[in-house]
Formats: C-alpha cells, structure tokens, sequence
C-alpha cells in the first residue's frame, strides 16, 4: 500500500470548492457567527471566544468572571443569553454529569455579575454570579442558560437564592429536561412575583448541553463515531498532523467527552490518548478485548491515567504482571455488545462516549453495526486527510458498507484543524 501525501495551500478549502464554516443558530436575536478556521467544537470556539473578552480568577468561595462595564444601548436579551453560554463552556469536560450553566446579572444597562458552574458538587452559575453582583443584584435582571433547579440536591435550590437575593427578572435559555426541575423552578420564581422570560437563544442553550439533555430524556449517553479518511475514501488508521495537540479537534474532543471507546489492537500501536487541552479533564478510556489471548498492553499508563482505564471482554484475557497493580478495572461481558457498554457508561454518570476507530478496524466492526442498526449512536466525525492511498486491491469503502444500512446525516458542517478537513454531522 503506497500513500501519498497532497501538499495543501493556505486556502485549501476554496481549492475543494468550500468556503471557511460559519455556523449561525437560528433566533429572533441577532445570530452569533464563529470562525473555523482554527477550532473546532461548539464548547471551544465559544471557550476561545470568551477569553478574548474576559478575565478568570478565583476568589473566595468560588470562581468569578469579571470584565468590564458593558452599556446595554443595543444589547438585547439574546446578547447577555450568549455570554451566558460563552461563560458556560469554561468548566467544559468538567461538570458531567451535571450540565454546563453560565449566569449574568445585569442592572441599569450594565453586567454586575458573571458566573458559571464549574465543576458537580460545586454551587451553580447563579450562585457564583449573585455572588460577583453582591449588594447590585437587587432589582437587577438575571440572564441565565439554564432553568434555575428548585430543590436540594448537594447544593441549595438556585432559586431560593435569587429570590434572596431581590432580583427583579429572570431570563432563562431553555427549560431544564430533567423531572425533577423541569417548569418548577420558573414557576417558584413567578410565585415569588419576578418576572420571567424563557426560550431565549433556546438552540444554542441546548447545544450546549446537548449530551446532557440526551441522558436525562434516553437514559443513555450520549454517542459520537469518529474516523479518518483520506481523501479517495480509504478509512486510516491515522490522524492527521497537529490535530492531537492543544487547540486540534482531536485534542479538544478527548477533553470534551467523558469517555473514549478503543478497540485493544489500537492500545498496542498507539499510546493512550490523553487531551492537551490545558488543564483538561481527561476522559475515561475504555478497551473492548474480544477472543484476546495474547497480554493486553496498553502504553503511556501512568499511576493517574490507569485508574481511568475500563476493559470490557467477553473472555478470558490475560493482562501484562503489573497491570492488575495500577487499578484498571475489567468488566466481563457474556457477549461484548456496545449497549451493554454505554449501559455501564450511564450507571456511572457518563453523559458522553466517544468511538474512536483506531487499530484493527475489526475489534470494532460488530459495535458498530449494533450502534447503527440500535440507533446508538447521534454524531459522526470524520477526518479527512490530505493524502491519496495507493490501492491495495480491496475496496476502500469495505469496513463502511459493512454496516448495512442508509444513513443520512444532518447539520454537516466542514471545518478546518492543522491539515485536516473535518466534518461532524448528527444521525
């Protein structure tokens, strides 16, 4: 097999006949536009969008957003809903299972309090918000992306604490899914006499959190493929240069899920992927071994990294000496099916799995076919490399049209990373 590298220009994609992405959402506000060409990923374009507006630092209690004062002389309810989900996507990779939520309070055209949740188990975004606003949150209007919760979990109902805190509206981006909150926390808000409004900017508030929404409504996470191609269809065992270093999309998906799915053949080659994403939440890794007689091997373990490493067989395996010493856990299958996978997932609060096709294509080729056919799967990536593949005689198509069923994919969206060409679209 002989590969061949294509050089690429600085405007490759005009060269393929496409034009940079802009992605806009649809709203009765005015619309907010990302540039492309050097992220990818909803959470880390608005993530990079936010730096560039704000500072971070962490006080007393918690953390805080200030910046500077902001004169609401054009700025409408969908402009403070979408620094909401910009202040949101600070704690990305780190809230699940819970949701990423941002907070702003504004009072007499001006932004006196900013917060975001960062991390299950920590207060909410209102809470870290009132908090920045203090004395200047009475009377003002809360913008907030998510329903405001109204019972006691492991923190205090968010919505006791706006309306301790005399707040005189609250705007809302959508409704929170799960049944325990859902309606009621608007509706202890407008027995407390506040006003509220609610569905503002409500696509780009479920977007957000859209693998959150997914677990609470099907009570299974939520699932992405991601393969590579190269350019004359070829599926490769390979990324693409750069796309696994901080600011790639590879880098950025391994810190956006909580667990990655690898077959066994593709630990032996390659060494556990980790995100280089600064300060990244590294996902779990979990290995299907299936009729593996041979010792698992899986390179680039360390004592942190191991115990975040999940196997799943459906036989007897054996695993190298030192191994069973570093806390990896092996679950044993009856039958290695991916349901039985993200069930498991989704009893330990997994709210996102991404299915990496690495390594021997065929460890993985029956979980596939079973995401497929079960619908288990919601989002597709797909890489596409600048190089050719020398034909080997086969089909290159062979693995794909395996699957056996017609799928059409929707809101496809090119964008670029280093080299690579890559394209997400939902099933």
């Amino acid at each position: 097999m002989h590969t061949h590298r294509l050089s690429t220009p600085n405007h490759n994609l005009h060269q393929l006949g496409l034009s940079p992405c802009r992605i806009f959402y649809p709203t009765s506000s005015p619309t907010l536009a990302f540039n492309q060409n050097s992220t990818f990923g909803f959470c880390n374009s608005l993530k990079r969008l936010a730096k560039s507006l704000t500072s971070t630092r962490k006080c007393r209690g918690g953390y805080r957003i200030r910046c500077g004062q902001v004169q609401n002389n054009d700025k409408d309810d969908g402009f403070y809903m979408r620094r909401c989900v910009e202040l949101a996507t600070k704690a990305v990779g780190s809230t699940s299972p819970n949701p990423m939520v941002g907070c702003v309070i504004v009072k007499d055209g001006k932004i006196v309090g900013e917060g975001f949740h960062p991390k299950a188990g920590q207060p909410h975004a209102e809470v870290f918000a009132l908090r920045d606003a203090g004395e200047l949150a009475e009377g003002a209007t809360a913008y907030v992306s998510l329903e405001p919760c109204n019972h006691y979990g492991r923190t205090p109902p968010c919505t006791e604490a706006l309306i301790k805190a005399k707040v005189k509206k609250v705007v809302v981006g959508m409704l929170d899914p799960n049944p325990i909150v859902n309606s009621k926390g608007l509706e202890r808000l407008r027995d407390a006499g506040i006003d509220v409004t609610v569905g503002v900017e409500d696509e780009l508030c479920k977007r957000l959190n859209e693998a959150f929404i997914h677990r609470i409504v099907t009570g299974k996470p939520f699932a992405t493929l991601r393969y590579t191609l190269s350019v004359n269809g070829h599926v490769l065992d390979q990324l693409g240069e750069g796309v696994a270093e901080s600011g790639g999309y590879y880098s950025q998906l391994l810190q956006e899920y909580d667990a990655i799915i690898l077959s066994a053949s593709s630990t032996k080659k390659y060494s556990i992927p980790a995100s280089q994403e600064p300060d990244a939440n590294q996902p779990f890794r979990i290995i299907t071994v299936s009729n593996h007689a041979s010792p698992i091997r899986i390179p680039g373990l360390s004592e942190e990294s191991s115990s975040k490493v999940i196997v799943f067989t459906d036989g007897e395996i054996t695993v190298e000496p030192d191994m069973g010493t570093k806390g990896i856990e092996t679950v044993n299958l009856h039958q290695l099916n991916l349901k039985a996978v993200l069930d498991y997932c989704y009893s330990h609060g997994f709210c996102s799995v991404l299915v990496d096709l690495r390594g021997n294509y065929g460890d993985l080729e029956m979980l596939l076919k079973e995401g497929i056919e079960q619908n288990l799967l919601q989002k597709i990536v797909v890489e596409v490399l600048p190089v050719w593949n020398g034909s080997d005689g086969g089909n290159p198509h062979t693995l794909l049209n395996s699957l056996g069923k017609r799928l059409i994919l929707k809101n496809l969206q090119p964008k670029m990373s280093s080299q690579s060409i890559v394209l997400e679209g939902y099933l």
